[in-house]
């Protein structure tokens, strides 16, 4: 390597180091690439430059610890030299907070970034969620702008958080591209990643399989929740009918119900809707499962809220513990994205006398940045008029929920929105009679 400060001397330039980008670069450093990471966020870059995440994923914090100042170099701002011959962009593409259509604006200004820095030869790939067609309506056009007209693909991310350095290195990975020679060079570059590299025939395809993919599971979800409000309504357990039907039968297995949290899952049917729109079409199937797992968690907060009137407590008067901040608990991760409990905080803040927060993985400080006091676990149920569990860490089996619940304040309502604590009395379920 020529000099840690020429661009041209790494092999990939990663763009955005969030969750998409940090786990890929940990991927890329762990079969021999050397990566340039750039993240705007000079706050950000100044802590993985020193080997220091903000998350918590299996392997990935090693690795990057490990490389930095060697295989890897992290900086906040390019200086607009040649970079490296494949660069691959792994921005945010967030909904807008009232209109929930998507915000492309980071993306933008992640291409408009490097487009100095690329030519001809340059590969770029676009591994940011995104509607279909934005890799050639909006990223192309701006290169070419620029006078780039660059290799181009479309290589979507289809990790789960908790196993994203595994998959990343076994799952097939697609691989859309503007051009053969895009798909030749981009297979090539995964190919050192994954046993399997799946080409398809065009950008849009690529792009439409990362949204059919996380809608796919939101209406898997989404169906095992409907199952339990029936059975709730049928004043049967969901529990029960969904073990049963599952048992021993050669079909696709019910899903059980849970809340539906995660970034991917709460953003891709609103990227997907919003790529049918120019086509006057509107995909209900997954309009309808989205419109229906958002609800759980208001629901869930007023069932709590009418448990505590109809036993005697003014839920004014009431504290309750809410437990499971992270979006799932299995594989566990710190990631609040898109998490269930912000639904629940916006309907219970104002309607309860005190909320006390806990997680089993979350730091506290996180929390605590929510405006919650955070507790342990038996300080939580202690005094407690209700707890709400919201997520299926393991931990949660191995409590002593009798002993926790004694330590409680009447009425002791506790909702175990998963199923997931140890069998007990005066334990409320999602489809439970």
């Amino acid at each position: 390597m020529k000099s840690s400060t020429s661009y041209e001397d790494y092999d990939v330039c990663v763009v955005g180091l969030g969750y998409v980008g940090i786990t890929l670069t940990a991927a890329l450093l762990s079969t021999g690439q050397r990566v340039l990471g750039y993240e705007y966020n000079k706050a950000v870059a100044e802590d993985l430059a020193a080997g220091i995440l903000q998350l918590s994923e299996p392997g990935v914090e090693e690795i990057v610890r490990e490389s930095v100042g060697d295989r890897l170099h992290v900086t906040h701002e390019l200086r607009g030299e040649k970079l490296p011959p494949t660069v691959i962009i792994c921005v945010g593409t967030p909904l807008g907070p009232e209109s929930q259509e998507p915000d492309l604006g980071h993306l933008r200004a992640a291409v408009e970034t490097i487009a100095e820095g690329v030519d001809e030869r340059t590969l770029v790939i676009v591994r940011s969620t995104v509607p279909v067609g934005t890799t050639r309506n909006l990223v192309l056009p701006i290169l070419r702008q620029k006078g780039a007209e660059p290799l181009l693909a479309f290589c979507p991310e289809r990790t789960i958080q908790g196993k994203a350095l595994a998959e990343l290195l076994s799952l097939p990975q697609i691989v859309g591209g503007l051009t053969d020679e895009a798909v030749r060079r981009a297979s090539e570059l995964f190919a050192t990643q994954t046993p399997k590299v799946v080409p398809v025939s065009s950008l849009e395809t690529a792009e439409l399989i990362k949204l059919v993919c996380n809608c796919h599971t939101d209406l898997i979800y989404g169906f095992g929740n409907e199952v339990a409000l029936m059975a709730e309504k049928l004043s049967l357990d969901a529990h029960e009918v969904i073990t049963s039907a599952n048992l021993d039968y050669p079909r696709p297995d019910l899903s059980m119900p849970g809340l539906v949290g995660g970034s991917c899952l709460t953003k891709d049917p609103y990227l997907l809707m919003h790529s049918l729109k120019p086509y006057d079409h509107t995909p209900r199937m997954v309009a309808a499962a989205r419109s229906l797992n958002e609800s759980l968690p208001r629901r869930i907060g007023e069932r709590v809220l009418a448990a505590l009137w109809e036993r005697g407590c003014d839920p004014a008067d009431a504290r309750i513990l809410i437990s499971g901040f992270a979006y799932k608990g299995q594989p566990e991760t710190d990631d609040l994205r898109g998490a269930p409990y912000e639904a629940l905080l916006e309907l219970l803040q104002g309607r309860v006398g005190e909320i006390v927060a806990h997680d089993f993985v979350v730091p506290s400080a996180r929390i605590a940045a929510l405006g919650l006091r955070t507790v342990d676990i038996e300080e939580g149920f202690t005094d407690a008029h209700a707890a709400i569990v919201l997520n299926n860490h393991l931990s949660y089996r191995d409590l002593d929920i009798d002993a926790l619940t004694a330590r409680m304040r009447p009425p002791a309502v506790v909702y175990d929105t998963w199923r997931i604590l140890p069998p007990a009395t005066n334990v409320m379920r999602l489809g439970h009679a």
